[in-house]
């Protein structure tokens, strides 16, 4: 930005804040007019630095501190182009008038922000010559260390621009020879005073307070290392001279409880190391790493040794970067070091260790060492792979589970150069794991599982043998290395799988195969499951295989081919393996030539990958007449991996073969339509009921394979593909048939050539597609949609009169059952307006239905939406419904590229139908009210209010659909926008209710907030995570998004008034017997659409379940639980004992004389368990109709029985027999009379129980008492 915009800036502030400086602004350019200077930046300086002159008085302090702020601010920005011979020649006047705004006591943060950065300018600008002048006189030395003091100010603004202005200088050192900056040690001797003095400053106030708090809050000691880290960050990085003790200060710090502290110290690290990784700097690395190793901490120290371990891997990393052979040679060494520390006892010194080794193995083994080794190379190799079978020893058995990972971490860095260094790894790890006490099988199974990815399935095999075949005495069967080789064979050879697994799964084959068709018993089922397994290695071993064009041979496809006609178990895996064979390869081909690694780790060249493909189009032919033979054999729930191996071989088919295979299919294809066309009618309804477990039609399988050979078909056969296509959209009989013809043009779309097609022939798609609307069904709807879709996108300019063609079908089918219809259609009609919105000519002629004599008309996106808005005056309910819906999407999408006019009109035209009676036009209308406030601007919105509340409040009152709270939530968004006083002043008398709740709302909203505890706060935030993703459109989330609180308002709002659930028909009335729906967690509607809608629908009125919350139960002074009360008398008649037996639940009444009649019960009562013939237990499945203990006379038991099997019992009886039978109670004072009583009373009044012995079980557990035994 040039000077004068700058000041353009200033002159026209927009901040109270920036009117002084504007004024200053405007003097300093009156004074050089009357002085008749140009208004250069030379001129801008010298009056500036005049008028800073006056604003201090003679003692250097600021006398005025908004105009010293305002002279400076413009002075911080002149000096960047002011030339820089003038700044080193006026240096000691532009400091001397600078220093007083530094210095003072009583500056304030934003002056001291402009002098930094003039000071800043002002070094800059200096030659190593000024550099050289000691600090005692005017010098930049001097100007350096008044930067250094304010670096270390407690106004973090001001310290952090301090930091940055000595960063910046740092960086720009004048030419000199040295690396360094003249100042950097200066620099450096100050910032590691300043870190030495707070560091002693924190351990004293560490020893003096015991303050968890303070011992966490080091301000002073942050800060010093903030400064030690910006001059770290300097191009330079920190003086050579000064290493030493920088690191020794750092790794004391490191040493500290605050994890601040500990972290600020590695950021230091990691900012030198950064600047030492360039080869300017990279001189002062092996002095560092020196200085480091001198520092080594005590072998147990756990609060340093994992800090210094963590430093010396960052080092050394730099180190492997700058000098890679270097570093290799003397990772032996490094390794042996640090693998001591995994002896250690501190799980932290372990774990930091292990890590470390890790670094080793990923960052210093350079690629050239793997693809190319020297001689020292393989001795440094070996030596590092004894050091990695040491670590197994038992010394470092507590260390096993990390030294597993530093395993793993050397097999990914050797790869297959760990081939023969590693085998007696291999073995030690195998004889681990078969040990019984052995506990880390799943790190073992990982460093295996690494071993086979590098060195290659061959080579571990070796060592470890399947033994699953031939099997030796002593020596165990390894099958449990199945599942690790298909999980990790990657790039090795394919041979290796023809000659060793092939035989293996012969061999198991035949012993399945021997066993007959009797049942299977445990043997063949492991030797079924060995096959499977078997097979599902292949592949693993398709994926870049390093013998393809030797192993691939037609032998081994005829042997596949044969596996896919007869077992069709195995097809999912050699599909899919036929499908990485070629894959893989072009994947390769894919990789830029920059990414070596990627190149180098596959060990296959992209001119061997080009050759395997070769290979393989050579073999397509015929694994295509395979694959599509066995296709038209499997049922449709199975093809999926089928078509894309199919597809994945198209792709490298010849042309020729392709132009043969597009003949045979589309031949049989045709004749497959003679035959389905000249078929008897009962046949064909019969044909049409296909079950999963039936065969599709043959078309249906053709015409699967048409569509997935159509995008690798040369331009010449798309003329008979579109015919093809022509012959069967008509096909009314068969939608499916018709539904994939459709789905044939968004297929085309994405290949090249088809592309260039659907552009060449438009015009025909669209006679076509327009043809067809008629014979369209409903199922396939959406792919219609796409395909219409596919000929807007690729439609010229002059045929725009494609669109109002089509545009009542997207419109009607914004209302379409099916989601994803109408997704396509919503999708469609945004299209269809930027495709407008480019322009052209739409020529009504053309357009059916439609008088010839039309005149043609500019496309634009107005245009557009009276198109769309011609469906308001449709004659159906649905359409208009259907055409507001429409106009509410491309308004959301368009509006910010319509003028005010247009849409001022489409929101008052559409407004008047919010006083509609219909239901389905004013739902969609309720929508359009939503989009037009959440996203049109308010000077649109604001006056129409008056039109829209009360027209939206009409339905406020209305409660299917959910309108009541559809009409709510845009209410409340609108007071959200606009105001509560702007919505409630054109609300009616009865709408300002509604608006007086949501205030309500919204106060009781922030009243939960205020009051909320965090468990509270984190369900909320847990919620509003949950709400996002729930939509997949910005318009989706504007259209249906609402606040669960305020629909659970109105639900509990409206609950009162909701009348209750009525039988349905007489005989309901006469059961006495209701519906009831069963409430959802979180007061969530049931989607009666939902399958399992019936799962919450009852008959019976579903119980009220209350939360119960645990309090903590009693202990005596023994520590046992006390049940009952604390008196001893385990009587439970406290009602707040948590642990209080009830007695309607239970058969005692909590004494001793209850708990022994409970006891008999059990053991001799008719649920007793008995034991039957040959002294089996036998349960009884028997509900307790009642003990033997209650004395109950035969006229009473008769009288039970009869109640117990009537219609319509008590427990289920609902309405005026509930009211009739509890009526018909009467109170028995004792007796016959008492113990006659009725079974509903003994059911439904609780006076009548009683506690102790007696008690009768009835349905549920409970007990009930007859009258006879109560107690007066």
């Amino acid at each position: 930005m040039s000077l004068e915009e700058k000041l353009d800036k200033i002159r026209s502030p927009k901040l109270q804040n920036q009117r002084e400086t504007a004024i200053v602004l405007s003097a300093v350019e009156d004074t050089l007019k009357e002085q008749h200077h140009d208004p250069s930046p030379t001129g801008y300086l010298a009056a500036l630095l005049a008028l800073l002159s006056q604003a201090n008085i003679p003692n250097k302090s600021v006398k005025s501190s908004d105009l010293a702020s305002s002279v400076v601010y413009l002075l911080d920005l002149v000096i960047d182009h002011v030339p820089a011979a003038l700044l080193r020649a006026k240096f000691p006047q532009i400091l001397t008038s600078i220093a007083p705004s530094l210095t003072g006591g009583d500056a304030t943060a934003p002056l001291l922000r402009s002098s930094i950065g003039c000071l800043e300018t002002l070094l800059l600008a200096q030659d190593g010559a000024a550099w050289t002048l000691p600090q005692t006189e005017i010098s930049p030395r001097r100007a350096v260390a008044g930067l250094l003091a304010l670096a270390s100010d407690q106004r973090p603004k001001v310290r952090k621009r301090a930091q940055d202005a000595i960063t910046h200088i740092l960086q720009n050192p004048p030419p000199t020879p040295s690396l360094d900056h003249p100042v950097a040690d200066m620099c450096a001797e100050t910032a590691m005073l300043t870190l030495s003095d707070a560091l002693v400053v924190s351990s004293v106030s560490k020893r003096q307070s015991k303050d968890a708090m303070q011992e966490r809050s080091q301000p002073g000691l942050i800060h010093a290392l903030h400064l030690v880290k910006a001059i770290s960050s300097a191009s330079g990085g920190w003086p050579s001279r000064k290493i030493e003790p920088l690191c020794e200060v750092l790794m004391g710090v490191s040493r500290s409880n605050n994890e601040y502290l500990t972290m600020a110290a590695f950021d230091v690290f990691e900012v030198i190391f950064q600047g030492m990784a360039d080869q300017f700097s990279s001189s002062k690395l092996p002095r560092l790493m020196e200085a480091l190793s001198e520092l080594k901490p005590s072998q147990n120290d756990s609060q340093l040794l994992p800090a210094w371990i963590a430093v010396i891997s960052r080092g050394y990393d730099v180190s492997a970067q700058i000098d890679p052979e270097g570093t290799f040679h003397k990772l032996p060494d490094l390794f042996g070091k640090v693998s001591e520390f995994l002896s250690s006892a501190s799980y932290e010194i372990r774990v930091s260790a292990s890590e470390c080794l890790i670094s080793f193995l990923v960052n210093c083994v350079p690629d050239r060492v793997i693809a190319e080794p020297s001689a020292i190379d393989e001795k440094t190799l070996g030596k590092v792979a004894r050091s990695a079978q040491d670590l197994l020893n038992v010394r470092f058995q507590a260390a096993w589970m990390e030294v597993f990972n530093v395993e793993a971490a050397f097999f990914e860095a050797l790869r297959w150069r760990a081939i023969p260094l590693a085998r007696s790894i291999l073995t030690i790890i195998d004889e681990l794991r078969a040990s019984v006490s052995f506990n880390g099988k799943k790190e073992a199974d990982m460093v295996i599982g690494k071993a086979i990815q590098s060195m290659g399935p061959e080579a571990v095999l070796r060592v470890l043998p399947l033994n699953l075949v031939r099997s030796q005495k002593g020596q165990p069967g390894r099958a449990w290395l199945l599942p690790l080789l298909r999980d990790n064979v990657i790039n090795t050879e394919l041979a290796h799988f023809r000659s060793e697994f092939v035989p293996l799964s012969e061999a198991m084959y035949q012993r399945v195969i021997g066993h007959g068709e009797s049942e299977k018993t445990m043997e063949v089922k492991i030797f079924e499951t060995i096959v499977h397994q078997t097979w599902s290695l292949l592949p693993g071993y398709a994926n870049l295989p390093l013998d393809l064009v030797q192993a691939f041979d037609q032998e081994f496809a005829e042997l596949l081919s044969n596996l896919l006609y007869s077992q069709p178990e195995l097809r999912p895996d050699v599909c899919r393996a036929l499908q990485i064979l070629v894959e893989s390869n072009q994947e390769l081909l894919a990789v830029d030539a920059k990414e070596h690694g990627i190149l180098m780790r596959s060990r296959v060249t992209k001119t061997s990958a080009q050759s395997n493909l070769d290979h393989l189009s050579n073999l397509s032919g015929n694994l295509l007449a395979v694959l599509f033979n066995v296709y038209t054999q499997t049922l449709p729930q199975f093809r999926g991996y089928i078509l894309q191996c199919i597809n994945a071989y198209l792709s490298i088919t010849k042309e020729k073969e392709l132009l043969e295979t597009f003949v045979r299919v589309t031949e049989m294809l045709e004749n497959a339509l003679v035959e389905t066309t000249t078929q008897p009618q009962p046949t064909k309804q019969s044909s049409k009921g296909s079950s999963s477990s039936q065969m599709p039609p043959t078309t249906h399988t053709l015409m699967d394979l048409i569509i997935t050979l159509s995008i690798y078909l040369p331009l010449a056969t798309f003329p008979q593909l579109f015919t093809l296509t022509s012959r069967i959209l008509p096909l009314t009989d068969d939608p499916q048939l018709q539904k994939k013809a459709y789905k044939l043009l968004p297929r085309l779309a994405t290949s090249d050539s088809g592309a260039l097609t659907l552009g060449s022939r438009n015009r025909d798609l669209q006679s076509l597609i327009l043809s067809s609307a008629a014979t369209a069904s409903p199922p396939a709807r959406r792919d219609r949609l796409l395909s219409l879709a596919t000929i807007i996108d690729h439609l010229p300019s002059s045929d725009l009169y494609f669109i109002p063609s089509i545009i009542s079908e997207a419109v009607i089918a914004t209302k379409e059952v099916n989601e994803k219809a109408r997704s396509a259609a919503f999708d469609l009609l945004v299209l269809m307006g930027r495709k407008m919105g480019i322009g052209g000519t739409i020529e009504q002629s053309r357009i059916p239905h439609i008088d010839p004599a039309a005149p043609t008309v500019e496309a634009s996106l107005e245009e557009f939406f009276t198109m769309v808005s011609a469906g308001l005056v449709g004659e159906t309910p649905h359409m208009v419904s259907a055409s507001i819906t429409a106009l509410t999407r491309i308004l959301y999408e368009f509006h910010r590229q319509l003028p005010h006019s247009v849409v001022e009109d489409l929101v008052s035209t559409l407004s008047l139908f919010l006083t509609s009676n219909n239901r389905e036009i004013v739902r969609s209308c309720l929508g359009f009210t939503k989009v037009i406030v959440v996203s049109l601007p308010a000077e649109i919105v604001l006056p129409r209010l008056e039109a829209l509340v009360p027209g939206l409040l009409s339905w406020s009152k209305e409660h299917k659909s959910r309108f009541r709270a559809k009409v709510k939530h845009i209410v409340e968004r609108m007071i959200r926008r606009f105001g509560v006083h702007e919505v409630e002043k054109w609300c009616p008398e009865d709408g300002k209710k509604l608006v007086q709740n949501i205030r309500k709302t919204k106060e009781r909203k922030k009243r939960k907030k205020s009051e909320a505890a965090e468990e509270g706060v984190e369900n909320d935030e847990e919620r509003e995570i949950s709400r996002k993703g729930r939509f997949e459109s910005e318009y989706e989330e504007a259209i249906y998004d609402s606040d669960d609180d305020e629909e659970s308002d109105v639900a509990s709002n409206d609950a009162d008034r909701v009348p209750k659930a009525k039988p349905n028909n007489q005989k309901a009335a006469i059961n006495g017997r209701g519906t009831y729906i069963t409430e959802l967690p979180d007061d969530e509607p049931l989607d009666l659409l939902s399958a399992s809608a019936l799962s919450h629908i009852s008959t019976s009125k579903p119980a009220q379940f209350k939360s119960r919350t645990r309090t903590k139960a009693k202990v005596d002074l023994d520590g046992k639980l006390i049940l009952g009360n604390a008196n001893g008398t385990g009587k439970a008649n406290d009602d707040t004992e948590p642990m209080a037996v009830d007695p309607e639940e239970e058969p005692g009444d909590g004494t001793l004389e209850g708990g022994i009649n409970a006891y008999v019960e059990a053991i001799r009562g008719r649920d007793a368990v008995q034991r039957g013939r040959g002294g089996r237990l036998k349960f009884s499945n028997k509900r307790n109709r009642g003990g033997d203990e209650m004395q109950v006379d035969e006229e009473e038991a008769v009288e039970d029985k009869k109640q117990r099997h009537a219609r319509g019992s008590v427990v289920k009886a609902r309405g005026h027999e509930l009211n009739r039978s509890m009526r018909s109670t009467v109170t028995k004072r004792g007796g016959r009379d008492g113990a006659r009583s009725s079974l509903a009373k003994k059911r439904f009044d609780p006076k009548t129980q009683r506690k102790g012995l007696g008690v009768q079980k009835v349905k549920g557990g409970r007990v009930e008492k007859t009258s006879a035994s109560k107690r007066r």
